[in-house]
């Protein structure tokens, strides 16, 4: 296949703990095995009032880091960020979006992506698909990034979420151990603790979301113009992927 024929992917994500990364690698590296073009786009959070925090892994202040972060994700707060280039240097076929989850919503990085003019730039008239991740709730991220991407002109095609182990308290303790440690430790203050972080049957979850996405890209490939692909052909793609949606 030529290059110029080769459907393309830009995944925009952010990641702080290199899940949202392990995500998107294993979702490039499926395109690429099915003749597509992945091009990757890390967000750079700058914001000075909070990038500090992040600056180093695990946090040097975990409680004030991880728990003074909550203001802002539930006033919706947007922040400078760093886009790459590559986001905008040419048009995608489609558009992945990785958003790690922050206290039930979207991270402060990401919404600050997607309430910008580079978002509209990067979206408008383009399918794009939504991996999340979490500890627990999943739902609002994955609901405000779609909302936010629509809002941008996009054409939401699908969704997945992963969630770590444990429930509500417990996955919430391994998580500030593992912030706080950089490392997955069986018990946290006196509690037995699940590991948190992705597990292997997750990564090939992605690895099927990923393959439904490129069927789809495959018939739009199919028709001389890929973004108006009949409505008939695009369901029947749909269907290898609506499970994710669930």
């Amino acid at each position: 296949m030529e290059n110029a024929t080769k459907p393309s992917v830009l995944f925009v994500y952010y990641t702080y703990t290199q899940q949202t990364l392990k995500i998107v690698e294993t979702m490039a590296e499926v395109f690429r095995n099915r003749g597509c073009e992945a091009v990757l786009a890390g967000i750079e959070f700058t914001d000075l009032r909070y990038a500090h925090r992040f600056k180093q892994f695990p946090l040097a202040h975990p409680y004030r880091d991880l728990f003074g972060m909550i203001p802002p994700v539930l006033r919706r707060t947007t922040g400078t960020i760093r886009v790459p280039e590559a986001a905008t240097a040419r048009e995608y076929d489609l558009v992945c979006i990785g958003s790690p989850t922050w206290w039930l919503s979207t991270n402060v990085p990401i919404r600050s992506f997607l309430e910008s003019k580079i978002a509209t730039q990067v979206l408008k008239g383009k399918r794009f698909a939504v991996a999340v991740l979490c500890r627990r709730y999943w739902r609002h991220n994955l609901n405000t990034v779609r909302r936010l991407g629509l809002k941008c002109g996009g054409r939401y095609v699908g969704g997945i979420h992963f969630c770590y182990e444990g429930g509500q308290v417990r996955s919430l303790l391994s998580l500030c151990s593992y912030l706080a440690s950089g490392e997955n430790r069986h018990r946290y203050l006196g509690v037995k603790i699940p590991p948190t972080n992705l597990r292997e049957f997750q990564i090939g979850e992605a690895r099927s979301f990923a393959n439904g996405l490129a069927d789809r890209l495959s018939v739009a490939q199919r028709i001389e113009n890929p973004m108006h692909v009949s409505n008939e052909a695009e369901d029947k793609a749909a269907r290898a992927i609506a499970v994710a949606n669930d």
